[in-house]
């Protein structure tokens, strides 16, 4: 069985870097299947990796007869997956009743059940010992005025990963979920169609390649939660001590 490690949202931003930098880390890895939608992007990622074979997979994992379309690769090949990593997601600034309906509810499919449907698949075909990654994100702390539905959307995915990572441990499987800040990435040009974003958010921003290299480090130590940069670290402390109340008015 080959054993693979399998990238969604590949195509840019965090999924791309971990893509990469997987390539570099896991020398066991045989193949890496990166996911997206977009096929040209995922061919420029394809030649960034050097040393291991890639398989470029375009799927838009909000459609079911896609989600489909993976479970069937699977099925064909039966390879042994060694990481998953889940990265495909989006969020869109605004508020609730100001954004479209498309896009409130496209936060809901991609972020929450396309995740949980790739990791439903996957599971099956996971390796001992083998590593699931979630991207979540440091909204995943707190409810967020105009971000309310993508914050939710991560506090599921945050919520889901640590009780996984608990359900699996006999059987060998991490689940560490990422929760990173603003990040320089494609990100925000997706999340302010509708308003900019608050201006110390564009002074907290990360490189991915950082948030990534933090991300596989907390992997190899077997840690439910990931979170690179101090002050970062700083307000998930704060969203556990300060009532959300005082912190959601200030975020307001």
């Amino acid at each position: 069985m080959k054993k693979i490690a399998v990238v969604t949202g590949a195509s840019s931003g965090i999924g791309r870097e971990f893509a990469i930098q997987i390539s570099r880390k896991y020398r066991s890895i045989e193949e890496i299947w990166i996911i997206a939608r977009r096929m040209d992007r995922l061919n420029e990622v394809k030649h960034a990796i050097k040393g291991v074979k890639v398989r470029t997979i375009c799927l838009d994992l909000t459609k079911e007869s896609d989600i489909t379309r993976y479970k069937v690769l699977l099925e064909k090949n039966r390879p042994s997956i060694r990481l998953l990593v889940n990265a495909a997601g989006y969020g869109v600034y605004g508020h609730f009743d100001t954004a479209s309906y498309e896009d409130n509810l496209g936060m809901i499919e991609l972020n929450c059940k396309a995740l949980t449907a790739m990791t439903y698949l996957s599971l099956p075909y996971m390796s001992v010992p083998s590593n699931i990654i979630n991207i979540a994100s440091s909204a995943a702390f707190l409810p967020q005025p105009s971000f309310s539905v993508y914050a939710a959307t991560k506090s599921m995915v945050l919520s889901f990963s640590r009780a996984l990572n608990k359900e699996l441990s006999d059987r060998n499987i991490t689940v560490t979920a990422v929760c990173p800040g603003p990040v320089k990435t494609e990100f925000f040009d997706i999340a302010e169609k509708n308003i900019n974003t608050k201006a110390y958010k564009y002074l907290l921003r990360v490189n991915p390649k950082n948030v990534v290299k933090k991300a596989l480090c907390d992997v190899f130590h077997e840690k439910a939660v990931s979170v690179y940069s101090i002050p970062i670290h700083l307000f998930r402390l704060l969203a556990k001590c300060l009532p959300h109340g005082l912190l959601i008015h200030f975020i307001k």
